[in-house]
């Protein structure tokens, strides 16, 4: 057969983390003592309260469809915690609740761009923004931003780069890769731009329960009304209560636009997973005990995962204020030699690291800066002690 496949879906490339992590996953089933890195994902069990809740959903027969956007019941939960943690007023018809945070998006995209609108996104980016972006038909507008700048965009760079196609920004704090955090005055500058060159803010919020220190979360949207309108509040459960694989991902917008993505996603999957919003309404309004001890042991590895990384020759670092990665500059290992063979590139490192260390990182080039590579710390304590004694090992063996 000659039949041409979607040059659409040709042109995105698969994610690279879950390559890795897969790839750790698959020699750890050989039996090798492997650390990853690379994960996205707590390591901790989802809280028991939240999955009793889940069973009792099951017991008591909730397995059948729900509205497309999902359960009033679970929208009025998002819509007190809006109120309570970001200071937003969001009611049940301005929120869809998703599969998922990349589904949240997905809709969003859906639901915003025309063939040829442009988004921008700040480098370093989630290296998903941009496949989503380009799978709804828009074009992905990348604004590299510098180690001097905290990894953080301007205003003055994103009112640069807007352009009479421009329909929105990504703006994802605290960030993934970087784990740096915008303050109240860099969001209002960039807000100022957002209204004055009229185009949306699509907030990607997902790790804002995980802020370090005397730092504090703040959502765009809730710095006025002319933001406000102009902003997509993103979120879910996975990050900060242990839920990556229930897929509750959700969003605060106008109601125009929740209508559209509600439509959307009704034809798309039909409504997000019953069983999975009885235990998310449990999540956000049961005891929160077990969300603090997480984040106990999070600022715990944080802070013993990047000074080990300031103690070591050739890498570099910013502290982290959320979320649970560390972005390491690796750029002084390029050019020297590993066993008599030269490091050209962060991937080559990465496959010496999985090679040879059974250690696995994520290189950055799919999230906009190629010299550098992530790190997790939503790994063990021990675990993180043992994969970074190994990476310390390899750059003792540099010349």
């Amino acid at each position: 057969m000659s039949l041409e496949l979607s040059k659409k879906a040709a042109a995105v490339k698969p994610s690279s983390t879950l390559a890795i992590t897969a790839k750790a996953k698959e020699l750890k089933a050989q039996g090798k003592d492997v650390v990853g890195f690379g994960a996205g994902e707590p390591d901790f069990n989802t809280p028991e309260n939240i999955c009793e809740a889940a069973i009792k959903a099951i017991k008591d027969g909730f397995t059948k469809y729900t509205p497309a956007s999902g359960t009033n019941e679970l929208k009025a939960a998002i819509s007190k915690k809006f109120k309570e943690f970001n200071g937003l007023d969001y009611d049940t018809d301005q929120i869809v609740i998703s599969n998922g945070g990349k589904h949240s998006l997905t809709n969003i995209f859906t639901a915003l761009i025309n063939p040829g609108d442009e988004v921008i996104i700040p480098a370093p980016f989630w290296l998903s923004y941009p496949e989503i972006v380009k799978l709804a038909g828009g074009v992905p507008v990348i604004v590299t931003t510098t180690k001097e700048q905290n990894f953080k965009l301007t205003a003055e760079a994103l009112a640069a780069a807007v352009t009479d196609k421009t329909k929105a920004l990504v703006l994802n704090t605290p960030n993934n890769p970087t784990g740096m955090l915008y303050t109240e005055e860099e969001l209002r500058a960039i807000a100022k731009v957002a209204v004055e060159k009229d185009f949306y803010v699509v907030a990607d919020e997902m790790y804002e329960m995980l802020v370090y220190g005397e730092q504090k979360h703040i959502s765009i949207a809730s710095l006025g009304k002319d933001i406000y309108d102009r902003t997509i509040t993103c979120s879910g459960l996975a990050k900060s209560y242990a839920m990556t694989g229930w897929r509750i991902g959700y969003t605060g917008s106008s109601k125009e636009i929740a209508k559209m993505m509600g439509s959307v996603q009704s034809h798309q999957t039909s409504n997000p997973n019953s069983i999975a919003q009885k235990a998310a309404v449990e999540a956000l309004t049961g005891p929160q005990d077990s969300v603090k001890k997480m984040h106990a042991e999070f600022d715990k590895r944080r802070k013993y995962m990047y000074k080990r990384i300031c103690d070591m020759d050739l890498l570099d670092a910013l502290e982290p204020m959320g979320a649970f990665y560390v972005f390491v500059d690796g750029s002084a290992v390029l050019g020297k030699s590993y066993k008599g063979t030269k490091i050209e590139s962060v991937p080559q490192m990465a496959d010496i690291l999985i090679n040879e260390y059974n250690t696995a990182i994520v290189p950055c080039a799919d999230f906009g800066f190629p010299d550098c590579f992530r790190l997790s710390y939503a790994i063990s304590i021990e675990q993180i002690e043992k994969g970074l004694d190994r990476i310390e090992s390899f750059i003792k063996e540099l010349a």
